[in-house]
């Protein structure tokens, strides 16, 4: 069975959403809708619908010309098992000891590494991205300088591999947390299959909103591998977890926002440590100052 998609972009949220629930009543309906911001500070929002049946253009030339945004681009998509698509593309990764890899590379896994399974279906956080890769080499980096962790917490885990990768290192407190359950259930469920069940306790929270978040607070690392406007709102709570000459591993910038987001970590009392740019994305690291 074929699948269509239908993409656009427009300027703002609230015409972005409208849009959205507007393409929800059109027939053939959609089988399902996304509305999502641009992460490029632009302030554009892409809303786009998948179709199992050719979407009706006139309608949605129609629906783009009433909301201001772009003429719609509508796609046949090939049949693909996405899945083993993903198995063939995503080859494993290093990142300084960590090796990042899904079951189907298991017998590739290096000698005296530090391994991290992570299944070919969870594509973001598999240490692919410059943003995860960029936090593993920072924890490489620190370990490799001697520094050491006792309280560690990954604060937007995702697959929670940051986490489990500080767990692998360093014996103590490991929390992850994220705002969304089905990425806490992600998180249970690779902690389970790398044999590491109990390693990390794993939280369903926003911020730092949460009781065993709290209990275990000042840490002596946190991660942040979220997005600009979340890394600058969680600037005074990062400071206040900290203890004084902890560490921060901050990612989920573009380059081009890096900059912004350090100076608010540099009001908050941090210093920078160092900073590397992957691709279009920069991780830094920060320590709380004594």
């Amino acid at each position: 069975m074929p699948t269509y998609t239908a993409l656009t972009t427009l300027t703002g949220k609230t015409a972005a959403e409208a849009l959205g629930a507007a393409m929800e009543r059109l027939e053939p309906e959609p089988t399902g809708i996304g509305v999502f911001e641009v992460e490029d500070g632009s302030g554009l929002w892409e809303v786009g619908g998948y179709f199992s049946e050719q979407p009706d253009a006139t309608a949605l030339a129609l629906l783009a010309t009433m909301m201001e945004a772009k003429p719609f681009v509508i796609s046949e998509l090939p049949e693909t098992d996405w899945v083993a698509h993903v198995r063939r593309e995503l080859s494993p990764v290093q990142a300084g000891r960590f090796f990042v890899y899904g079951s189907h590379d298991a017998d590739k896994v290096p000698e005296g590494s530090v391994p991290l399974l992570i299944e070919a279906a969870m594509a973001f956080g598999t240490g692919h991205h410059g943003t995860t890769l960029g936090c593993l080499r920072a924890l490489d980096r620190l370990a490799g300088d001697g520094w050491k962790a006792d309280r560690v917490a990954d604060i937007g885990c995702g697959t929670a591999v940051l986490a489990m990768a500080a767990a692998r290192i360093w014996q103590g407190d490991v929390i992850a947390s994220d705002i969304d359950e089905v990425a806490v259930d992600v998180a249970e469920a690779n902690l389970a299959a790398n044999d590491m069940a109990g390693a990390v306790k794993c939280v369903e929270a926003a911020g730092f909103d949460h009781p065993d978040l709290k209990a275990l607070a000042p840490y002596d690392l946190i991660f942040a591998n979220i997005l600009k406007g979340p890394l600058v709102a969680l600037a005074p709570d990062i400071a206040a977890n900290l203890r004084p000459e902890g560490m921060a591993i901050l990612s989920g910038l573009l380059n081009e926002q890096a900059d912004a987001v350090l100076e608010h970590y540099l009001q908050s009392g941090h210093s920078l440590m160092h900073r590397e740019q992957i691709g279009d994305w920069t991780t830094l690291t920060i320590r709380r100052n004594a």
